[in-house]
């Protein structure tokens, strides 16, 4: 006889992302245990509350920030009552009841009601135009001003409260933000950082009184706010007052039930809570060891141990979370984790520079870092807070750890990305608690080629969104080829929702020459880019328009700005060009000298036939430079790396062709050529291919009838075989047409994009019509980038022509304070 399997109730009081998280965390674990009812008080599925500031920005709509659409309801089987606020809970019953009678009986029952915003109780708080600014009913109500207001007053210089005056600050509005303590976002920044925000911020049009405590909001004419007035007497005219000072538990329903509340329902490590095992509470009404957390990742640690109890497993615990805080206020980069204000016992380690934008503050306490605070550069916070969070000791990595986790070196010169070195059991999204483990395995086993649908299947990078980047770097290194090859248009970076191909356009079409006339021209969201985007824009420019676009060497990487190799250790690697693997006796002798007089620890022949002179400290890079006397090899440069040859009919005896000179020919005309990813280039003197030119980005091979030119080729992780283009007669020939390919692979080509993915995006006919079949538009291609690199100046011989700046050779002297 079959048996009916009778369902328990769980009803979840709340349909925000805390509750919600419990909700999908509990289907995971046992899908059929349950007839969920969820209870929303909003007229809304679920959304994400920290893109609220997008929002307000018109950077996104509302729809885009919905993380659970009506249909996912329905496709779980779980019914949503929106707009309806519980008003009622019978405990003895187990029943919950709405204002408008609505009801519902649980077995379980889960309290995510949130916090409120903390209305000041000051006369006046209550006229038409003060609003909190916690849903988006308050970034619907700000717009609204916006259109027909002009003086706005934020209250409150936290995070939130500076996004709101962004926000309105976009919107037209001429905006004041008043903080009652003296630097702005003090639970988050020390003074130094907080004053090279607010000077970012001044710059954009905000302005901040600090130190200020409101005493009254005064009415106009109209009964609507229209003055505020301080504490000292000053008075200034606000026809909206936004409050962002603060939460406070939305704890009021579960009092009224007889639950024990303290700033928050108090719960246990199971987050049961403590009056009655049957009701659940987490997210920002629950107070958990006398805390109530109101960032996102601590309130998805609750919800999967508050779901593991649901499932009836009963072997999770909440223990508290240690929290660290990865933002980006306005376009800016900020971190800051554990004790970063320092105090007794501490010792402080401080790296700033004001005109490049970055603060660095490191407190560290017997051999240990509790604390970091970061402003502009906070690529390195995530390995900060696992340095803090696993209790490490620094004492052997204490005179590198200001510079950060290492970022060099694959079996060339290319420097790894932040997710090649990270190990799958390291934390990507510090919100949602996933580690690169979890997002290449879904990127494998699912088949994922964009960031938005990694998103869909891990939550990585789907509440903040400081973690894009990341995301993307992991998506690009598992997916490979396939990740350029999605057929979605990916933005260039989350500064833009413009893709490269848009962007090279644009600088094209309107002759744009700097990056503030592409950020300001393509509305860039951040008017300052990013370290994904700045170097992307600044190489287009070159390229488009040689001779007039502005370089910026800071938005070039630190080996093109250094002009060498950064090693794992911080030294360097000095790479002399060897023209076509050719060297002398004089060359040698001054190679040795140098690692005499320099003490270079290692000197290694590379397998780009040239000789790699690794350990060079900084401070030494300008003086090797000068007594090598040799050109650049540009080993660092996303540009042509070498172009290696066999020996070649002029000593083989299976020769065809004199390999040697052509490759010298070659890389003397290509020398100094930036390109949007490395080139390398080979010549073999016949086809027995000895120089390996089959897997090069440009490979010539010698025939009895003259060369084969192939394409296209790669040696790295993924070993790629390039493709016939054409067969010629004459060595100018050769120049020419392979000229003409890399030329078109410099203005088509995307960053960081290597010519084999280049090729498969625009197929071989493509090149061949422009390159082979059109002999005018070859010798076009070859002409301007003749032009092009005549105007390009070698960084070792003239430094200053080259933009290069001397300055950063110089040793710095970093202080550590010891309190």
């Amino acid at each position: 006889m079959l048996m009916s399997v009778h369902k328990q109730k769980l009803v979840v009081i709340g349909n925000g992302m805390a509750g919600i998280r419990v909700v999908e965390e509990l289907l995971k674990l046992t899908p059929e245990l349950y007839d969920i009812t969820v209870f929303g008080a909003e007229p809304h599925p679920n959304y994400n509350r920290i893109m609220l500031s997008p929002v307000l920005a018109g950077e996104q709509t509302f729809d885009e920030i919905v993380l659970n659409d009506w249909a996912w309801y329905q496709e779980n089987n779980i019914t949503l009552h929106v707009g309806k606020e519980v008003v009622e809970i019978d405990r003895v019953k187990r029943v919950v009841k709405c204002a408008d009678g609505t009801s519902a009986a649980y077995d379980r029952l889960l309290l995510a009601t949130g916090s409120n915003s903390f209305i000041l109780p000051v006369p006046g708080s209550n006229l038409p135009g003060v609003i909190g600014y916690r849903d988006i009913a308050d970034t619907e109500a700000m717009l609204t001003a916006a259109k027909s207001y002009k003086k706005a007053i934020v209250i409150g210089g936290g995070l939130l409260g500076l996004e709101a005056a962004n926000g309105l600050a976009i919107q037209g509005m001429d905006v004041s933000v008043v903080h009652l303590p003296t630097w702005l976002m003090e639970r988050q920044l020390d003074p130094t950082a907080a004053g090279l925000l607010q000077k970012s911020l001044e710059d954009k049009g905000l302005k901040f009184l600090l130190a200020k405590n409101t005493k009254a909001l005064h009415a106009g004419a109209d009964g609507r706010v229209a003055q505020i007035e301080f504490a000292d007497g000053e008075k200034l005219d606000a026809d909206l007052v936004v409050m962002a000072v603060g939460i406070r538990p939305n704890d009021k329903l579960a009092a009224s039930a007889g639950l024990l509340c303290n700033r928050g329902v108090v719960v246990s490590d199971t987050l049961q809570t403590i009056t009655d095992p049957k009701i659940y509470a987490v997210g920002e009404c629950a107070s958990h060891r006398g805390v109530a957390y109101g960032l996102v990742a601590p309130l998805f640690e609750q919800a999967k141990v508050c779901a593991n109890h649901l499932a009836q497993y009963g072997i999770g615990r909440y223990e508290g979370s240690v929290t660290s805080t990865k933002l980006k206020v306005t376009g800016v980069d900020l971190f800051s984790a554990g004790n970063f204000m320092g105090g007794d016992g501490t010792e402080e380690m401080l790296l700033s520079d004001p005109i490049g934008g970055v603060y660095k503050k490191l407190v560290i306490k017997d051999d240990k870092l509790v604390g970091a605070c970061l402003y502009g550069d906070t690529v390195d916070g995530s390995w900060y807070f696992k340095l803090m969070r696993e209790g490490q000791s620094i004492r052997e990595i204490r005179e590198k750890l200001m510079f950060g986790q290492s970022n060099i070196g694959d079996v060339g010169h290319e420097g790894q990305s932040q997710a090649s070195r990270m190990a799958d059991t390291d934390e990507v999204c510090g919100c949602n608690g996933v580690c690169k483990g979890t997002i290449v395995q879904a990127i494998k086993t699912k088949g994922l080629f964009t960031i938005e649908e990694v998103r869909k299947h891990t939550k990585a990078s789907a509440s903040c969104g400081s973690c894009t980047g990341l995301c993307e770097q992991i998506l690009m290194s598992t997916a490979g080829a396939d990740y350029s090859a999605t057929p979605k248009t990916k933005p260039m970076c989350g500064c833009t929702d413009h893709g490269h191909q848009v962007v090279r356009d644009a600088i094209f079409k309107h002759h744009f020459t700097t990056k503030e006339q592409v950020f300001n021209g393509m509305n860039w969201r951040t008017p300052n880019g990013c370290s994904s985007c700045r170097p992307a824009v600044n190489y287009y420019l070159i390229s488009s328009w040689p001779g007039e676009a502005v370089d910026d060497p800071q938005s070039r990487f630190i080996n093109e700005r250094a002009h060498a190799n950064i090693q794992k250790d911080k030294t360097y690697s000095v790479v002399p060009r060897m023209w076509g693997g050719e060297t002398t006796a004089a060359e040698l002798r001054r190679i040795a000298d140098v690692v005499d007089k320099y003490n270079i620890p290692t000197v290694k022949v590379t397998g780009g036939q040239r000789i790699d002179l690794l350990g060079v400290k900084k401070e030494d890079l300008q003086s090797v430079w000068k007594d090598l006397d040799m050109p650049s090899g540009h080993a660092y440069a996303k540009g042509l790396r070498t172009v290696k040859t066999c020996v070649g009919s002029q000593w083989c005896r299976f020769g065809t062709q004199d390999s040697t000179q052509m490759g010298i020919d070659l890389e003397r005309a290509l020398f100094k050529m930036y390109a949007p990813h490395k080139v390398k280039l080979a010549v073999s003197g016949c086809p027995r291919n000895c120089a390996e030119a089959g897997i090069k980005d440009v490979g010539v091979i010698g025939v009895d009838s003259g060369w084969e030119i192939y394409i296209g080729g790669n040696g790295g992780i993924k070993t790629e075989v390039a493709e016939f283009l054409c067969r010629v007669k004459t060595a100018e020939e050769v120049l020419a047409v392979s000229g003409a390919f890399l030329q078109l692979y410099r203005k088509e080509g995307w960053y960081l994009e290597r010519t084999v993915h280049y090729l498969a995006r625009v197929g071989m006919e493509h090149v061949k019509a422009r390159v082979i079949d059109d002999v005018a538009n070859r010798n076009a291609l070859w002409a301007e980038l003749q032009a092009a690199l005549a105007l390009e100046e070698d960084p070792w011989h003239k430094p200053e022509a080259a933009q290069v700046d001397l300055r950063q050779f110089k040793p710095i002297s970093i202080p550590v304070v010891v309190e």
